[in-house]
């Protein structure tokens, strides 16, 4: 295959996947990603529990896996987890989590868009900003209605990281000038300019490149047949967990964003 012709197969998706493969090594480093202390882990089983009950057994589908941080709290919990990813360097530190902790976690190579898991076999679907990358949320959800069990329920984590309020950018100065005056720890560099600039082009090109607003993220829920569904925007006690990682106004910023859960129900 030519230079050319491989450049014109090189889509968004292919865009997304090899930016992801590039994040793993330094994806555990941030705050937010990784769980830091044992408040911060207790802060996300309350949350599943609160929307999910407990794990009990109940097949679980980690969508957009990562290096395996959900599928590990959902083992935790009793869930009988697969977690699914398509970057190979992410999975491979998931696998490898998974093995230094003796836990019988399942992670496999797919796509969140088009799984390829059977009809009607999982109990719970759970994805953490995945929903803002996708390139057609509508087909997706209605792929994971699909291999829902009937009254399996869906739990998406997400935010919209694009529109940002003024007390958030506010709060975000703040934080650089006090960095760049020493008076805050400066934060670690998880990517090269290269890749943030890669970060940006992508979050410009996908659905919801205007922002995952949870409004627009029940709207499509519902037109793939979704029912019951919920948002619950009380993820305090995950965010303040988490700013004990970052400099007061930082912190701050984090709590300042439109980041929700939603739930929904296969009927």
């Amino acid at each position: 295959m030519s230079d050319v012709t491989e450049r014109q197969n090189y889509n968004l998706r292919d865009e997304i996947k090899a930016y992801w493969s590039d994040r793993a090594a330094t994806f555990d480093q941030s705050p937010g990603h990784e769980i830091f202390s044992e408040e911060e882990r207790a802060a996300w089983h309350q949350l599943f529990l609160r929307h999910l009950g407990p794990g009990a057994g109940r097949a679980a589908l980690d969508l957009a896996s990562g290096t395996g941080v959900i599928s590990h709290l959902l083992d935790e919990l009793d869930f009988k987890v697969q977690g699914l990813d398509w970057a190979e360097p992410m999975l491979e530190r998931a696998r490898d989590k998974a093995r230094k902790r003796g836990r019988a976690i399942r992670f496999a190579l797919g796509d969140a868009e088009n799984t390829m898991e059977p009809d009607n076999h999982y109990d719970v679907i759970v994805n953490r900003h995945l929903v803002w990358t996708l390139v057609d949320p509508a087909a997706a959800f209605g792929e994971w209605l699909r291999v829902l069990k009937p009254g399996g329920m869906l739990l998406i984590v997400d935010g919209d990281f694009v529109n940002t309020t003024a007390l958030e950018r506010l709060f975000s100065k703040l934080s650089t000038w006090g960095q760049r005056l020493g008076l805050f720890k400066a934060e670690t560099p998880t990517g090269s300019p290269q890749m943030t600039a890669t970060h940006r082009s992508i979050l410009s090109r996908v659905h919801f490149a205007q922002g995952a607003r949870a409004e627009a993220v029940v709207a499509l829920l519902r037109e793939a047949g979704f029912t019951e569904i919920t948002i619950d925007r009380d993820l305090r006690e995950i965010h303040r967990t988490q700013a004990a990682n970052w400099n007061l106004f930082k912190g701050l910023a984090r709590q300042s964003q439109h980041r929700y859960a939603i739930r929904a129900t296969k009927p």
